[in-house]
């Protein structure tokens, strides 16, 4: 029968010597979420340069919107009802008052596709030093100004009323008559005369300089 050895106790291991079986253990649960999260969060989800266009591509569709834009609000734009002009005008000084009266005959045509009613009228003069204006007199009262002022009727036509109704393609024509506190010679040397017209229901006026 063989005989039996003794037995032998395994020599321990030098300091530096490792395990066998220690290569083969299972990483950390640290170790392993490091591994698991190696990845660029930036092209996880992407960056505006990979997503977006070219920049010159934008440049050129952010110019095409902004002309079409700029097109639409030309065609769109409100415009002026009618269409008209100053044409004589009379001023005669006002004495002892160092103010003039003067009466503007005014004509407009109804450019517009509907009908127009006249809803407020004034003047206005600029001189070297100031400006003036005055509301339009009530068609009513014209008569009395003629008669203490003749020279005003000169080249008077029938009054421009208040709430005068212009139908589509039709002319009006009147006159109105303002006053301002200066006297002839100032008048008569001023800037400009403009009239300001304001159709009812109109989003822009109708203004008329001589």
């Amino acid at each position: 029968m063989p005989e039996e050895k003794p037995y032998e106790a395994p020599s321990p291991l030098p300091p530096n010597a490792t395990s066998p079986s220690s290569d083969q253990s299972v990483a950390s649960p640290s170790a392993q979420a490091e591994s698991s999260s190696d990845f660029n969060i930036g092209e996880e989800y992407g960056t505006a340069k990979k997503n977006l266009p070219p920049i010159k591509i934008l440049g050129i569709c952010a110019a095409v919107v902004i002309v079409v834009v700029a097109v639409t609000s030309f065609l769109q734009r409100p415009k002026p009802s009618a269409s008209g002009a100053i044409d004589e005008v009379t001023a005669v000084e006002i004495p002892n008052q160092n103010s003039v009266m003067v009466a503007i005959n005014v004509s407009l045509k109804n450019t517009s596709e509907k009908p127009l009613w006249i809803q407020s009228m004034k003047a206005e003069i600029a001189t070297p030093e100031k400006t003036y204006s005055d509301d339009a007199a009530a068609a009513v009262d014209l008569d009395r100004y003629y008669q203490a002022l003749p020279a005003l009727k000169e080249h008077a036509q029938a009054p421009l009323k208040l709430e005068e109704k212009v139908d589509v393609g039709a002319q009006a024509q009147g006159t109105m008559i303002v006053s301002f506190p200066v006297t002839l010679d100032v008048f008569n040397n001023r800037k400009s005369l403009t009239v300001t017209i304001w159709p009812d229901r109109q989003p822009l006026p109708l203004i008329f300089t001589k």
